[in-house]
């Protein structure tokens, strides 16, 4: 007798037992909850034969996307691989998914999950790693398109179908179809409130629309709902942390980080990225973070700019030039060159199109050369998303971009940018703080090195 998932996808195992704690580990794993790897280790336990137990897991590590787990991708793509005879097309078809990301390909790994999703709409574990890939291969469009494919397929009786209208109105945002993006993550939330995902999309909307005071009751007022025991909490935190900023907000967002964003010395890129964003942002509002810059540095040193996935070395970078450690970044930007070298794969093509000139960029900002870091910022912003990451997260090449221009002297590329800025976000107290240093810098007012009271001096002489 052949079992079927709660979805109805055929599974080649005979455990229920094993079958019953996969679907507990895929809705864990849906909503970004803890204990999905050891729940699925005891389906394998139950059944070590379960070929989408391995799959799971080999999804789950690529999804991670930084080399030092690529020893468990491997060991779980060759346990399915050594089990495929008995397995049946879909499973087969997720191995190869799986491997294509093991040998570095992402895009054939995004294609292969997007077959597997056309072919069997209600695979949501193929699904929720398709919309990984596409995110981390910056494919805004896909992020939308790949879930919209399924939705004839799903509706309120099919279980997990919150999850789906979650990853929809990501998808959604990233389109900036706000309106449509917000409604579809409120509807997600009434069917499972506890979606983080969702919640994080609505948050998104409300970042990119300049709802500074909404965003922050909509994530503090749900924060049971995204905060506790989840694998995924330190980005809501960030998010959090960001309609702070925006406010002026700098000790208010130093508490966050702390306590939220950056409690422990982990280790773990997806929580680097985070950590190394925010302090850089402070870092261009002149802010003193006091050591932190040291704790990540060390982590990134331990952890990444190895040239495994340029978005992840630019944050390192990030780290090595706010902590001067210089030898570290020489060895991150080479990192990225070498990758840039390696042929036709992702990584190759994301270090060449991105990683590299932002490496350089970064660096030549950290040494005070603000035209050179501008001109390649600007050289490279309108094709960033090449090396994934939302719209929200390569903010910061603007923000960076903009501030080099500001401290590089080149007023008309500074009120030119800000423009862009304030044209998309009219209501941004960040944007009125630098248009007022760009309207400086044409009075002779401003430039590098101005003090930060001076600033607030103008921002109150125009507001006023």
């Amino acid at each position: 007798m052949t079992l079927h998932d709660t979805r109805g996808l055929a599974v080649s195992t005979r455990s229920q037992a094993a079958l019953d704690r996969f679907d507990a580990a895929v809705d864990l794993l849906n909503g970004y909850y803890l204990d999905f790897i050891a729940v699925i280790d005891e389906a394998l336990e139950e059944d070590p034969g379960f070929v989408m137990g391995h799959c799971f897991k080999a999804g789950v590590y690529a999804t991670c996307n930084e080399a030092a787990v690529q020893p468990d991708l491997r060991r779980s793509v060759e346990a399915a691989e050594a089990l495929s005879a008995g397995a049946n097309d879909r499973e087969r078809a997720h191995i190869a998914a799986a491997r294509a990301w093991m040998e570095g390909n992402l895009e054939r790994a995004a294609a292969l999950y997007g077959r597997i999703v056309q072919e069997h709409p209600r695979d949501i574990l193929a699904l929720q790693i398709g919309h990984q890939t596409d995110f981390f291969l910056g494919e805004s469009r896909m992020l939308r398109d790949r879930v919209a494919q399924v939705l004839p397929h799903w509706d309120e009786g099919v279980p997990g179908f919150g999850y789906v209208l979650g990853m929809h109105a990501f998808g959604l945002e990233q389109n900036n179809l706000y309106g449509r993006a917000e409604e579809a993550g409120r509807r997600a939330l009434t069917l499972n409130h506890r979606d983080p995902w969702a919640i994080h999309a609505v948050a998104h909307v409300m970042e990119m629309q300049g709802r500074v005071g909404e965003g922050v009751e909509w994530l503090e007022t749900r924060q049971a709902q995204w905060a506790d025991n989840n694998a995924f909490s330190f980005h809501n935190w960030w998010h959090l942390a960001l309609y702070h900023l925006e406010q002026g907000e700098t000790e208010r967002v130093l508490a966050l980080y702390d306590a939220h964003v950056r409690p422990n010395p982990a280790s773990m890129a997806l929580e680097l990225v985070d950590a190394s964003a925010m302090l850089w942002r402070l870092h261009l509002r002149g802010v003193d973070v006091g050591d932190r810059w040291r704790d990540v540095a060390d982590s990134w040193e331990r952890a990444a700019a190895d040239g495994y996935y340029a978005f992840n070395d630019a944050h390192a970078m990030m780290a090595f030039v706010g902590d001067g450690r210089d030898d570290a970044a020489e060895r991150a930007l080479a990192a990225q060159e070498s990758a840039a070298q390696r042929g036709r794969g992702t990584g190759a093509m994301m270090a060449r199109e991105v990683g590299v000139p932002v490496c350089r960029a970064l660096r030549a900002f950290g040494r005070g050369d603000y035209r050179t870091a501008a001109d390649l910022l600007y050289a490279v912003r309108t094709r960033a998303h090449r090396f994934g990451g939302s719209h929200a997260q390569r903010d910061l090449i603007d923000l960076t971009l903009v501030e080099a221009a500001i401290r590089g002297g080149d007023a008309p590329l500074a009120q030119a940018l800000i423009a862009e800025r304030t044209d998309l976000k009219p209501s941004s107290p960040a944007n009125r703080t630098l248009t007022a240093r760009a309207l400086g810098m044409a009075s002779g007012r401003t430039g590098a090195g101005r003090t930060r009271e001076v600033i607030f001096q103008d921002c109150i002489i125009l507001e006023g």
